[in-house]
C-alpha cells in the first residue's frame, strides 16, 4: 500500500504546548498557567447581541469578506486607535481567528523557496504555516538582554536576496515583549532598504502596559503598502471561542487572500460577526477594566519573582511572563515536567516557542489572582527544593 501521508505534514512537529495540556487534563486538582486565553467572560452586551441575532434568524452565510457593517466598524476603530486607514470594502477581510489570517496571508504571498524571517520565541503557528505555504522559515533568535525585542541589526543580518516577508509578532507571545515607536522606525528603514514585506500580528495590541501604548508598524511612513496587518477579537474582548479575526492589507494582497478564504472557509462565523459589531461599539470600558486587571497581575508576578530571586525581564504586553530558570541547570522541559509532577502546576517550557526559549518558562497571567497566588506559593516551594 502506498504511503497515504504528505511528507511535508509528517515532518512538522505538533505544538509543544499540547503535551502539558494533555497531562493536566488527566490530573485532579492541577493548576494550569499554560493557557493563552482570557479568564473573563465575553462582555454580556456582546453575548446578548449574539443571542438576538440568532433569534432574528441571522444564521446564513455573510459575504466572503464579512459583514460590511463590521468592516466599517473595524476601519473606524483602527483609525481612531492606531492611526491606520483601511477601506472597508477593499482592504479588510474577516477570518476564522487571527490564525487563519496568518495562514492565508503567507499562502497568498509566497512562492516556493521564498524566505520568511520569524523572530523567536514566538507564537507556534508562524513556522509551520510558512512551510505549508512553500516558504523557507529563517529564525531570528531574540535575546533576553534586548528584552526579547527585534533589533534593526538582527534584522539586517538575517536578510538575504531570497527574503520576502518579516513576521512581526509584537506584543509577543510568549515573552510579553513589545516594540516601541523608535524600535519600529529603525526596523522600517531596513525593511524599505531591502524591499521586503511585513506580516504584523497585533492580536495583543490592546494589552499593552507602557505609558506610550501600542504603535503599529503599518502606521509608519512607507509601511502601509508593504504590510499585512492582523488582529482579532479573541484577546482584547475575551472572545476566543467565537473564532473571529481580521486581516487588513493593500487591495493587491487582500484580493488573493480572499480567493483562498473563499475556497477553504467561505466566510467567518455569522453570529460571531454580529457580536463583534457590538464589541467594537460598546466595550471600551470592558477592555480597559480587563487590561487594568491584567496589569495588576503582571506587577504581582514581577514582585513574586523578585522575592524568589528568579531573574525575569519586565514584559509590557500580552498576558505572559517569561522567567529564566537557567540557574537550576536543567532544561525548560525537565523543569516544567518536574514542577507539574511534584506540585501539580502546569507551565509551558520556553522551547515550545523556539529553541532559543531554552532556559525560560512561559507563565500566563490570564488567571485569577487567587490562582496565581497559590501557584506562586508552590513555585516558591519548588525552587527552594531545587536550590537545596
Amino acid at each position: 500500500m502506498r504511503n497515504p501521508l504528505s511528507e511535508t505534514i509528517v515532518s512538522i512537529k505538533p505544538s509543544g504546548i499540547r503535551k502539558f495540556f494533555d497531562i493536566v487534563s488527566e490530573m485532579d486538582d492541577a493548576i494550569s498557567l499554560g493557557v493563552g486565553e482570557p479568564d473573563f467572560d465575553t462582555p454580556w452586551r456582546v453575548r446578548e447581541e449574539a443571542i438576538y441575532s440568532l433569534e432574528q434568524g441571522r444564521t446564513f452565510y455573510t459575504s466572503n469578506a464579512g459583514l460590511m457593517e463590521l468592516k466599517r466598524e473595524i476601519s473606524s476603530y483602527l483609525d481612531k486607535k492606531y492611526n491606520l486607514t483601511y477601506h472597508p470594502g477593499k482592504e479588510i477581510l474577516l477570518t476564522v481567528g487571527g490564525s487563519e489570517a496568518i495562514d492565508i496571508a503567507l499562502r497568498a504571498m509566497l512562492d516556493p523557496g521564498d524566505e520568511v524571517l520569524i523572530p523567536q520565541p514566538s507564537y507556534v503557528s508562524y513556522l509551520p504555516c510558512t512551510i505549508l505555504a512553500g516558504g523557507k522559515p529563517v529564525i531570528i533568535n531574540l535575546k533576553e538582554e534586548n528584552e526579547f525585542r527585534l533589533t534593526a541589526g538582527e534584522l539586517e543580518e538575517a536578510i538575504t536576496d531570497k527574503t520576502k516577508i518579516l513576521v512581526l509578532p509584537f506584543p509577543n507571545n510568549p515573552t510579553g515583549a513589545i516594540l516601541e515607536r523608535e524600535d519600529l522606525e529603525a526596523l522600517a528603514s531596513v525593511i524599505e532598504k531591502h524591499d521586503i514585506f511585513v506580516l504584523t500580528d497585533e492580536i495583543y495590541s490592546e494589552l499593552t502596559y507602557n505609558e506610550e501604548g501600542h504603535c503599529s508598524i503599518a502606521a509608519l511612513p512607507g509601511m502601509r503598502e508593504r504590510t499585512v496587518y492582523i488582529n482579532g477579537f479573541s484577546k482584547a474582548f475575551a472572545m476566543t471561542g467565537w473564532r473571529l479575526g481580521y486581516a487588513c492589507a493593500p487591495r493587491i494582497i487582500l484580493e488573493q487572500m480572499l480567493k483562498i478564504h473563499q475556497f477553504a472557509i467561505m466566510c467567518a462565523p455569522t453570529t460571531s460577526q454580529y457580536a463583534a459589531i457590538e464589541a467594537i461599539k460598546s466595550c471600551d470600558a470592558d477592555v480597559l477594566a480587563m487590561r487594568e486587571e491584567y496589569d495588576h497581575r503582571r506587577r504581582y508576578l514581577m514582585d513574586r519573582f523578585k522575592n524568589m530571586g528568579i531573574k525575569c525581564f519586565e514584559p509590557f504586553g500580552a498576558f505572559y511572563i517569561f522567567p529564566s530558570i537557567q540557574e537550576f541547570g536543567i532544561s525548560s522541559e525537565e523543569f516544567a515536567t518536574r514542577f507539574l509532577e511534584r506540585k501539580k502546576v502546569a507551565v509551558v517550557p520556553g522551547t515550545a516557542f523556539g529553541d532559543c526559549g531554552e532556559g525560560f518558562l512561559r507563565i500566563s497571567y490570564a488567571y485569577s489572582l487567587d490562582t496565581l497566588e497559590r501557584a506562586m506559593d508552590l513555585l516558591e516551594e519548588f525552587v527552594g527544593e531545587l536550590r537545596q
